[in-house]
């Protein structure tokens, strides 16, 4: 019989250096290790270097190393992983899906659909890897189903994450990949990240966790917009801007 190896990484989580993040890798990388994930990618917004930082550390606390950014392109957001260079912002959404691959990753489409959050629209998601289908910070479950029946309906993969900008809430959400190695391996430490792209790819993941509390998506979002409005003025970072007036509890 094949044997599965699982691995649990959250693909989308935020250090301090997004304009509206707060940790530090360190804490992060180590409380991912605290919880059993096996991975745990930063992407913040626009900003690579704390990435790379935390993929090359990674190892030291017992965890995969895998980089990643979550790129403001000119359609929405979409999260590069697996890349050491940042995308440029503000470019249309399918050529930063091809740059995020030339790059030798893979671009998934984080909350999809919610318009607050830079969610890309449906239109204009015609290629992905795969559809982040649940993501943790979403106030009801009504995006994230959304994003699961457009995924299905087209055979994207999909995938799971927190959104974590907070410590307690990294790994909230996160993906289990199920690796088949067909040469008799059985342990982790034997699987490179070039089998991990191919699980994703073949879509052989399941979504695990649970969504974070309301209460602590709403300190999230209400101290994220004051960072992001801070942001703005002091920064000339091709954001696309969109501080609503109020919040999106649609999604």
């Amino acid at each position: 019989m094949t044997t599965q190896i699982p691995f649990a990484i959250d693909f989308h989580v935020h250090s301090d250096d997004s304009y509206d993040g707060h940790e530090p890798i360190e804490l992060v990388l180590e409380h991912a290790a605290d919880i059993d994930l096996d991975g745990v990618v930063i992407t913040d917004h626009d900003e690579i270097d704390e990435s790379l930082r935390a993929a090359r550390l990674a190892p030291e606390y017992g965890l995969i190393g895998i980089p990643g950014v979550e790129v403001s392109t000119r359609h929405g957001h979409l999260l590069a992983i697996g890349v050491e260079r940042r995308p440029d912002p503000g470019q249309p959404f399918l050529e930063t899906v091809e740059t995020v691959r030339e790059l030798g990753g893979i671009a998934i489409v984080p909350h999809p659909f919610q318009r607050s959050r830079h969610g890309v629209r449906k239109r204009h998601i015609t290629d992905a890897d795969a559809i982040e289908t649940y993501n943790s910070m979403l106030f009801t479950g009504y995006r994230n189903r959304r994003a699961r029946t457009f995924a299905r309906r087209r055979g994207y993969p999909e995938i799971g994450a927190s959104d974590a900008h907070y410590l307690p809430n990294v790994g909230k959400a996160y993906t289990e990949i199920l690796v088949t190695p067909d040469d008799g391996r059985t342990t982790k430490a034997e699987i490179d990240g070039d089998e991990l792209v191919e699980a994703i790819l073949e879509g052989r993941t399941q979504i695990r966790g649970k969504r974070t509390p309301v209460h602590k998506s709403t300190v999230q979002y209400a101290k994220g917009a004051v960072r992001k409005s801070t942001y703005l003025l002091t920064s000339r970072a091709p954001l696309i801007p969109t501080v609503p007036t109020s919040m999106d509890r649609s999604g």
